[in-house]
């Protein structure tokens, strides 16, 4: 189906750099808080620092910052929603458990991470003025063109976030935003070369990937008593036991306090008159169009022409209307809804371009517009239904009402009471029984050790707790530690009850794991040289060894699938004479093999629309070299050390 808002699918790169643009011209930026930085897909290849395994807990560190393996869980939940809605849901399950894929998605976050540690240090900061006026202006947040707070909070619960977390979380965001609006200012480029660039970006390629995987090789593969002493040496401290700690701790949470909190009936109703009209399901219309397509900025001789046909077809329907399905098979330039004779079924408001839903929500059913003008050319528009809003009763919305209210309340309760908790654990350092009897809380106890390192404490990803409890003052001291927000509104204060310091094993304690790792990695290097070996039979025509090629997989370089240097590869190869063969080496996984079967040219004609929008993102990418080269310079001032054990989906999932 149809949609005016519906994007063509350029790299990621390209995507980043319009939005460079709008961050110049236009505030109202956080409507793509998920994708603002995805930067990297087209930069670099994770093998250059993919060489140290980094600690439990952790899949990355950039300049000493931690990426935790919850981060990145998340970041490749969003990718894959992202690639499954531009395929329309039409994605290989195994695609997304592909290392190649959850590598990609790593390199993408550590170019974040490091853009936000760049930001922090040079105190790029965002004044709440700005933060409010970046909030207000998001469609999302907006009931008839004005900021709604109940439904911000409305759509925040949805998500599963609360106001402070989604604020500081586009503070920060926006923050780096300024490093990336410093990057390049545009440059004119000919047509020609627009034409070009996105119809590579359009290519599609049908792919069979045959894996060269280390584990075939193990078998394979000897490590002497020699070689596993230096590999120990050579990574002595990867070796070593992590300081350890069990903790008793409490926990004051929103959620917590809930329980105690009554809503009355008033409040109930009040709530319900006050947001009503965004319980229920929004008016819809079910409408259908022809459309004669112009560009916007196409000359006036075109729009001429343009107009004059589009005329032309109002008059013969006006005449006959029964024409309208028949004459938009034949002549509406839409292919999505042509063949169903201009039907764009049921949407409601913010789903189309504003000229087009201004006319169609004007109209009452069976009516039809005279010509509307959008971006995209001349609309004649019927609406065919009306779906009115719906609001639900009292009764039927009660159970979500109280819920929220008492949300609310709780979380005005735990303001009020954070700072009297924080205050008593700390000036009662001695012992968590104060606090715990001032709110009625349970003294709980780890379970088992908490070792030095991991992110990841009493089941709260929060780097600052992992930091309290192991100071010198919960340790040397046995205090309390402060009161750590881990965020959710939610403050937990803790202290140690036992404590192991770090402790470096012996070759011999742990000669075993030397062997296997060394073991693992030669298996790799196997694989990768039997990868090659076969790609160069397969290049020379020769008779290669039976392959177990996979399924197809269809890629577009304007949507990338793999990381960097496999998308590369995939789409330098000539393909004059298919199915032709390439291949790249996999830190840690061997090598993949790749036969291309098909290509798919795309066809542009001069006045596609996407050329112009192209146009602009081509010129920004001329200043982009610029943002290659400070990533570059961002990477040595910050080290990137990953985990690679942590990015396989048995070890995080």
């Amino acid at each position: 189906m149809f949609r005016f808002r519906d994007t063509i699918r350029l790299s990621t790169l390209y995507l980043v750099i319009r939005m460079f643009e709008a961050v110049r011209n236009n505030k109202r930026i956080a409507q793509v808080i998920l994708v603002l930085i995805s930067v990297t897909f087209g930069f670099f290849g994770i093998e250059s620092y993919l060489n140290d395994r980094g600690t439990v807990g952790e899949v990355a560190t950039v300049g000493g910052s931690p990426i935790s393996a919850y981060e990145f869980e998340q970041a490749i939940r969003e990718q894959q929603d992202r690639i499954r809605a531009a395929n329309e849901g039409q994605v290989d399950a195994a695609t997304f458990e592909d290392p190649l894929f959850r590598r990609a998605v790593l390199d993408n976050l550590v170019n974040q991470r490091l853009l936000s540690l760049f930001a922090s240090e040079h105190r790029l900061s965002v004044s709440d003025a700005q933060l409010r006026d970046t909030i207000a202006g998001i469609p999302a947040f907006q009931e008839d063109g004005q900021f709604s707070n109940a439904r911000y909070q409305a759509v925040l619960r949805g998500q599963g976030m609360n106001d402070l977390g989604f604020q500081e979380r586009l503070r920060g965001e926006l923050a780096y935003q300024q490093v990336l609006s410093a990057m390049g200012e545009a440059a004119m480029v000919p047509k020609s070369a627009v034409t070009r660039v996105l119809a590579a970006q359009l290519e599609e390629r049908t792919v069979h990937m045959a894996r060269f995987e280390p584990d075939r090789y193990l078998d394979s593969v000897e490590v002497s008593a020699d070689e596993a002493k230096a590999y120990y040496d050579a990574n002595i401290e990867q070796y070593a036991v992590p300081a350890r700690v069990k903790l008793a701790y409490v926990v004051l949470s929103a959620e917590t306090l809930k329980g105690s909190v009554s809503v009355s009936d008033d409040e109930l109703r009040a709530e319900y008159e006050q947001t009503k009209e965004t319980l229920g399901s929004p008016e819809e219309r079910k409408a259908s169009h022809i459309l004669i397509q112009v560009a916007a900025d196409a000359p006036e001789a075109d729009v001429a022409a343009a107009r004059s046909k589009a005329e032309g077809l109002l008059a013969e329907i006006k005449a006959d209307p029964s024409k309208f399905e028949a004459l938009a098979k034949t002549a509406s330039d839409d292919p999505g809804s042509a063949a169903n004779g201009g039907d764009l079924g049921y949407f409601a408001r913010g789903a189309m371009l504003k000229p087009f839903e201004d006319a169609a929500f004007a109209l009452d059913r069976g009516q039809m517009s005279e010509l509307v003008r959008s971006d995209f050319g001349f609309h004649i528009i019927r609406v065919d239904d009306i779906r009115k809003a719906t609001i639900p009763s009292f009764d039927e919305i009660r159970g979500r009402l109280e819920d929220t209210l008492r949300e609310r309340a709780a979380s005005r309760r735990f303001a009020e009471s954070a700072e009297q908790f924080a205050n008593i654990a700390y000036e009662q350092p001695d012992s968590l029984e104060p606090v715990a009897n001032q709110f009625g809380l349970e003294i709980r106890s780890s379970e088992g050790w908490v070792e030095k390192g991991a992110t990841t404490v009493l089941g709260y990803e929060s780097p600052a707790l992992s930091q309290a409890v192991f100071s010198s003052a919960a340790i040397e001291s046995k205090h309390n530690t402060d009161a750590i927000d881990v965020g959710n509104n939610t403050i937990v204060a803790a202290r140690v009850t036992a404590h192991e310091p770090a402790q470096r094993r012996s070759f011999d304690d742990v000669k075993d794991m030397v062997e296997s790792q060394l073991r693992q990695q030669k298996a790799g290097e196997a694989a990768a040289a039997a990868g090659l070996a076969q790609l160069e039979a397969l290049t020379k025509g020769e008779k290669a060894a039976e392959l177990k090629w996979g399924e197809p997989i269809k890629l577009q370089r304007g949507l990338p699938m793999l990381p960097p240097n496999a998308m590369a590869a995939v789409f330098a190869v000539p393909s004059d004479t298919l199915p032709v063969y390439t291949g790249v080496s996999v830190p840690g996984a061997g090598y993949a093999l790749f036969r291309v079967d098909a290509v798919k040219k795309a066809e542009l004609p001069d006045n596609d629309p996407r050329l112009a929008t192209v146009g602009e993102q081509y010129a920004q990418l001329m200043g982009a070299q610029d943002l290659r080269a400070f990533l570059s310079a961002l990477r040595e001032r910050y080290p990137v050390k990953i985990n690679a054990a942590a990015l396989t989906s048995d070890a995080n999932g």
